[in-house]
């Protein structure tokens, strides 16, 4: 057994017990199970709580097993203790990361830095100035002027009845 996965258990369990949990996985771990679409993401992220329904929510040696929902579909989910790297508690906000369990490219994103190495001088000049960009105008636009219209010709035959009115699509439910 890993030396992490009690600690990690320890840490979902209590917070479960204060609300909702959110995990952080890599989908693409054996024994992973997510529906279909989800297998190929290297950082999943799944909502659980004790009080979601079915209340089928297991922590146990193996890992987090769970029925969730995904686009209104039910799905069981199984995620094995080496594939979680992360647990954020909603409640807390308190956040615990496993960075021996992330992926190589979460690992990659987080190590570069914007900060200058020692013995490289700095830059002499200053950073340009950022670029005005031109404002927009807005100007009044005059209607195009009226042309006479002739009135529509009287016709002999016999008259229309005025068609009914339309009724609205909008309806008022008491």
């Amino acid at each position: 057994m890993d030396n992490k996965v009690p600690e990690k258990k320890a840490r979902l369990l209590a917070a479960l017990d204060k609300g909702m949990v959110m995990i952080h996985l890599d989908a693409r771990r054996p024994g992973v199970l997510v529906p279909h679409s989800l297998r190929n993401e290297s950082h999943l992220r799944l909502n659980l709580s004790y009080r979601f329904d079915p209340p089928d929510l297991t922590v146990g040696e193996w890992g987090v097993r769970c029925t969730l929902s995904f686009s209104g579909s039910r799905f069981k989910v199984a995620v094995p203790w080496s594939s979680l790297f992360a647990v954020t508690s909603h409640v807390t906000k308190e956040s615990w990361a496993y960075p021996d369990d992330m992926p190589i490219e979460l690992l990659q994103q987080s190590m570069v830095t914007t900060k200058v190495p020692e013995g490289v001088p700095e830059p002499a000049s200053p950073p340009p100035p950022p670029v005005e960009r031109p404002r927009a105008v807005l100007r009044e636009v005059l209607p195009p002027p009226e042309s006479p219209v002739p009135p529509p010709a009287e016709s002999e035959g016999p008259k229309d009845e005025p068609p009914e009115p339309r009724r609205g699509h909008l309806r008022l439910v008491k």
